[in-house]
């Protein structure tokens, strides 16, 4: 099985890439935006499985879920996301993908989800789509600043201080400052680690 997955994150994205792999008959490429997914398609062919994360690069909302899937083939194409709502997956689905993917599920859970899609089934987990959208706000986001959120993604994006800066038009050191409140707000001890926790909690 062949399995593309496309996510402008490194940490999110390597960090999957790792559970699928560790399933020795899956072959994963991995890229980070819209752009490069069509181009693997198109270099490598069709894959059995792409997964897009929504809030990346050249998505446009489900547009680029459009793209991907006359690209690739129908019955392939599936949204990953740490944020999205409930509506953005029925969108999705209603769009063409064949699942809808938190960025929070287990490895096992992730690599059965597209061992599921891969057979032509679609996925979308149950408990995701019962939620109530009314109280969908990310534990995490709560206890920080939307400028801090802003420096975290590019944290989880493995930017320096300096590009995080330049991306948000700071100062580097005004960037130094909002580093270490995050760190004490996510009791992490060093940028790294606030990176990791906000991955694995799929705040991104």
């Amino acid at each position: 099985m062949r399995v593309l997955i496309a996510d402008d994150h490194s940490l999110v994205r390597d960090t999957i890439a790792a559970f699928v792999e560790a399933a020795s008959d899956i072959a994963v490429d991995t890229v980070t935006n819209l752009s490069e997914a069509l181009e693997a398609i198109h270099t490598n062919g069709a894959y059995d499985v792409v997964l897009l994360d929504y809030a990346m690069p050249g998505m446009d909302g489900l547009k680029g879920l459009e793209t991907a899937i006359s690209a690739n083939g129908s019955d392939s194409v599936a949204i990953l996301s740490g944020t999205a709502k409930r509506q953005v997956a029925q969108d999705a689905m209603e769009a063409g993908a064949i699942g809808f993917l938190p960025k929070t599920m287990g490895a096992k859970s992730l690599v059965n989800a597209i061992r599921f899609m891969s057979s032509g089934e679609v996925y979308v987990p149950a408990s995701f789509m019962q939620e109530d959208e009314s109280s969908e706000v990310h534990p995490l986001a709560e206890k920080l600043t939307s400028r801090e959120i802003e420096v975290l993604s590019g944290l989880c994006k493995g930017q320096s201080n300096k590009e995080i800066a330049r991306t948000l038009d700071l100062q580097e050191v005004t960037i130094k400052l909002h580093v270490k409140t995050l760190c004490r707000k996510l009791d992490a001890r060093n940028r790294t680690q606030a990176a990791i926790i906000a991955t694995e909690a799929g705040l991104f």
